[in-house]
């Protein structure tokens, strides 16, 4: 029988007993991984289903030309494929409807992810993750169905204010294994996004329209009901909420389910500061009252806004390059599977903080070097550009588990959310980066660049959390990265 011997037992000690290749995290790695497959999907299918379309006058016999003054003395628009969004809402000369179905997305995921962020601290990480997973869905396939161009819109803006799978369950995966297993499982449901992202760029390759390649994509997500069966909740977000006894029944059921064996007595000795049944406004009031963790919550917006605007920039920007677009998009989410290997093997022996700073600065170079590349060495063009977005998978990846590390568990979901929030104005900014190239081709990766090398210095001014068990209240939080791991968090 296993056995601890210290008085107090952290719950960092039990979560060490549970091998990741066995039954129980082996199946909550599947369900991690599916949930990240239809957000990757989600997130970017507007590339897709609202692309652009040439169009003419009916009265002209060539696509591409400038509207000008064609809006007014054109009677009938003849567009290059009559099933597209564009032609089937009759967009011609009106490029912004078409540009706000992005923003609209990014817009609601703004201002939705505080909420979830809130639902999931109070109800729980189980209860959110599949609240999100079937309304998404629900969103999804009543968009594929809209007759009215404003009403797509709508769904779009919804599915993204409370559709969203991804911030719960991503918590509530870190919450599930101990701070020596949390790199490792990260990795490996981490690799859903770009299998997502591929899944889209075949659906959207293979499906007849924008209608269809919806329905095939949401009409899953619906199966997330199911998850109430199947996935259990953080032990760690139930003894921060005083539920001890069911945290205690989900730890004996995993041990039998991996069949290894925990003493009764030995987990109700572990120690829990109970989180207090406080608003969301007084929650980050709480959290925000420490000026440690005022700046790490700047530097975590920094983070978050140079993420989404290099990375969406990047992707958006990928299907205007030679070739086949479904092909090049699919190229731009297969480069991050090399690069989830990467990254847990850095991030094991180096840390956190020098990776982050190293990948910024680096991707900020690639594309601030890209436009200066001669246009007649394609090969050399499109190696620097899947490199600047491997670079952009890298530090977003880490961003994301960062900021988690960096607050305590009552108010994680909370403030990792509102990063992400705040930090969405860079994928509204990344739908307009198209527009620069008016004023030279080059200027986007310039901006993108900027941006990274900004981000990747302000990274200075957070500590190194490494090997450190999860903070569970403010003076936990402000301990990180003075002494070694789990020692600073006990001594609190």
């Amino acid at each position: 029988m296993t056995e601890i011997n210290e008085k107090n037992i952290e719950l960092d000690d039990v979560l060490d007993k549970f091998g990741l290749f066995r039954r129980y995290h082996l199946k909550a790695i599947a369900l991690v991984f599916l949930a990240f497959v239809s957000n990757a999907a989600y997130c970017n299918n507007f590339v897709f289903t609202a692309e652009s379309v040439q169009y003419r006058c009916a009265d002209s016999s060539s696509y591409g030309l400038t509207c000008g003054n064609l809006t007014q003395s054109c009677g009938k628009w003849v567009y290059e494929d009559s099933n597209s969004f564009v032609a089937e809402f009759q967009l011609a000369c009106q490029e912004w409807k078409r540009t706000l179905v992005g923003s609209a997305h990014s817009f609601g995921y703004m201002l939705g992810l505080p909420l979830v962020g809130f639902l999931s601290d109070k109800l729980g990480r189980k209860t959110t993750t599949i609240l999100t997973g079937v309304l998404g869905g629900i969103f999804g396939i009543l968009r594929s169905f809209s007759l009215w161009y404003w009403f797509f819109i709508t769904m779009e803006f919804l599915e993204a204010f409370i559709g969203d799978i991804c911030s719960p369950i991503y918590v509530l995966s870190l919450e599930m294994v101990s701070s020596k297993k949390r790199l490792p499982f990260n990795m490996l449901v981490s690799l859903g996004y770009p299998f997502g992202g591929v899944a889209l760029g075949l659906v959207a390759w293979l499906s007849p329209n924008w209608r269809w390649t919806l329905r095939i994509l949401y009409t899953p997500a619906l199966l997330f009901i199911f998850y109430k069966f199947c996935l259990k909740e953080s032990p760690r977000w139930l003894l921060s909420n005083g539920k001890k006894d069911k945290a205690i029944d989900i730890l004996e059921e995993a041990a039998e389910c991996n069949k290894i064996k925990l003493d009764r007595s030995m987990l109700e000795r572990i120690s829990f500061p109970e989180n207090e049944n406080a608003s969301f406004r007084e929650t980050l009031k709480h959290t925000l009252s420490s000026s440690k963790l005022r700046t790490r919550f700047f530097v975590c917006v920094v983070w978050w806004m140079t993420c989404t605007f290099v990375n969406y920039g990047l992707v958006i920007n990928s299907v205007s390059l030679e070739g086949n677009r479904y092909m090049n998009f699919i190229l731009t989410q297969l480069v991050e599977l090399p690069g989830i290997f990467i990254i847990t093997y850095v991030l094991i022996h180096c840390k956190r903080k020098k990776p982050l700073i190293l990948s910024f600065l680096a991707g900020g170079m690639l594309c601030v070097v890209h436009p200066f590349i001669p246009k007649d060495l394609t090969w050399a063009s499109t190696t620097v550009y899947m490199f600047s977005k491997l670079m952009s998978s890298f530090y977003f990846s880490i961003t994301y588990l960062y900021t988690s590390e960096l607050f305590p568990t009552y108010s994680r979901n909370s403030m990792h959310a509102l990063c992400s929030s705040l930090g969405r104005t860079g994928s509204i900014l990344a739908q307009q980066t198209p527009l620069l190239m008016i004023y030279w081709k080059g200027l986007p990766a310039i901006v993108f660049g900027s941006a990274s090398l900004i981000a990747g210095l302000l990274t200075l001014l957070v500590p190194d959390v490494a090997q450190d068990s999860l903070p569970d209240n403010v003076s936990q939080a402000e301990a990180l990265g003075k002494t070694k791991g789990k020692t600073a968090l006990k001594e609190k």
